[in-house]
């Protein structure tokens, strides 16, 4: 029986191979396999009676709301000019400074990560404005590449992010998993807010390690001026406004005012306050922005019911004690376990988004980890750093795949894979640190 489950993870990763969308993936080819379960007689058609409660859960989430908000924010701020202000004001203050650029790219980045949370949009639009001025100024090839990718995957980890939104959704399912595998009937979950707290301080020492190295690599050379960062920066008024939204949505958060959600609705309407100072409101920017927002919800939501489905199909043809069986088959204590979970996310994140990892693959594994006795808020920040550092790492990489997509022709493929390769050794170096150090976090 224990090659039924498997039989079922090869036939979704085969139909993804052929390239079918991966929520549809998800849900048809755990329905068909298993109505081919109910002729051979290994699964029990009554459990399809609880896939309507199930997809009415989704929808009827108040966490999950968060989702479309923070999603509009984001591309408000994205889409409104303030980015290309910001770069611009940042570089004229740190023009007179050696790698201010660099600098600059970096501040805004992270600034960018807490106000969009959209690893692939961060990407491209720093790609876009930051990456031709840099190869201008006279920075080397992988570098610059390297910079610019690494500081688009910050939005993985800096909160809000959404990943961290969805991923305070599957942990406190895992963690009410757990409980009752062990018998504790317990109402407690894990909030969002405790996840923005805890990425906190990994999110900062990930910032600082990228800053002390580019300072490093760069303190010896000259660069050359560049015209497009003359003039006068009023980088009171250009950063103001994005940072004060970031300071309100998080406090609000942390100081326990509002919920995710709420908060989430506080930056979406504040996002479009922001945009209008800076002169770009309008009808065709909430147009454009609004359908924007709602293709990328219904792309995530869709992918939830999907994976609603499978873990319903998988647990079903006895999947969660296949996996249940393999913790206790591993050698080496619960470490081991921790490493080998991690790696294989890590691989995931290969060819895997994260909203499919969080919700394909996290609940597979989240509750027998947290059943060791891990913390369910320590682990999900753990996982949140190792998809960063996935989404950053050759070849596969998604981020490297945004930036191959607006990069110059005269930058390699070689130069971006080189050029991102210490700064994943700095998010390794934290990771470390924070498996090391878990008090960074609790």
């Amino acid at each position: 029986m224990e090659i039924i489950p498997i039989l079922l993870i090869v036939l979704i990763c085969a139909a993804l191979l052929i390239g079918y969308p991966v929520a549809f993936t998800l849900a048809g080819t755990s329905i068909l396999f298993a109505l081919l379960g109910i002729a051979l007689d290994f699964f029990d058609p009554n459990l399809f009676k609880t896939l309507p409660m199930r997809i009415f859960g989704i929808m009827n989430n108040q966490t999950l709301l968060a989702v479309p908000l923070f999603v509009f924010m984001g591309v408000v701020l994205e889409r409104s000019g303030i980015a290309a202000k910001m770069l611009r004001d940042m570089a004229i203050v740190f023009k007179n400074t050696n790698s201010g650029l660099s600098i600059s790219i970096i501040i805004v980045g992270t600034l960018l990560a807490a106000s969009t949370g959209i690893v692939g949009a961060t990407v491209v639009t720093m790609g876009l404005m930051s990456l031709p001025a840099m190869l201008k100024q006279g920075y080397d090839k992988d570098f610059a590449s390297g910079l610019v990718a690494s500081t688009g995957t910050l939005g993985q980890i800096i909160p809000p992010s959404i990943a961290l939104v969805l991923l305070g959704d599957v942990m406190s399912n895992a963690y009410q998993r757990a409980q009752n595998n062990m018998g504790v009937f317990s109402q407690e979950t894990v909030s969002v807010g405790d996840l923005f707290v805890g990425a906190i301080v990994p999110g900062i020492l990930i910032v600082t390690g990228y800053l002390i190295y580019t300072i490093i690599t760069n303190r010896k050379k000259e660069f050359m001026p560049i015209e497009e960062i003359e003039g006068k920066a009023n980088i009171l008024k250009t950063l103001l406004p994005p940072a004060t939204l970031i300071f309100i949505v998080l406090g609000s958060i942390i100081a326990g005012i509002a919920t995710p959600t709420e908060a989430a609705g506080v930056g979406a309407f504040g996002a479009l306050i922001v945009a209008g100072l800076n002169g770009s409101a309008n009808l065709e920017l909430l147009r454009a922005t609004s359908y924007k927002a709602a293709t990328v919800t219904t792309m995530i939501f869709s992918i939830l019911i999907g994976a609603s489905i499978f873990s319903l199909i998988f647990r079903g043809v006895g999947g969660d004690l296949l996996v249940d069986q393999i913790f206790e088959m591993m050698p080496g204590g619960k470490y081991t376990a921790l490493l080998f979970i991690l790696l294989a996310i890590f691989l995931f994140g290969f060819i895997l988004d994260f909203i499919e990892i969080c919700y394909v693959i996290i609940p597979l594994v989240a509750p027998p980890l947290l059943m060791m006795g891990f913390d369910p808020v320590w682990l999900g920040i753990l996982m949140a750093i190792n998809l960063q550092t996935s989404f950053l790492t050759p070849p596969f990489g998604f981020s490297l795949f945004y930036l191959r997509g607006v990069a110059d022709e005269s930058i390699k493929t070689t130069d971006i894979y080189k050029g991102v390769i210490p700064f994943i050794l700095i998010q390794l170096a934290v990771l470390l640190i924070v498996i090391i150090f878990p008090f960074f976090i609790l």
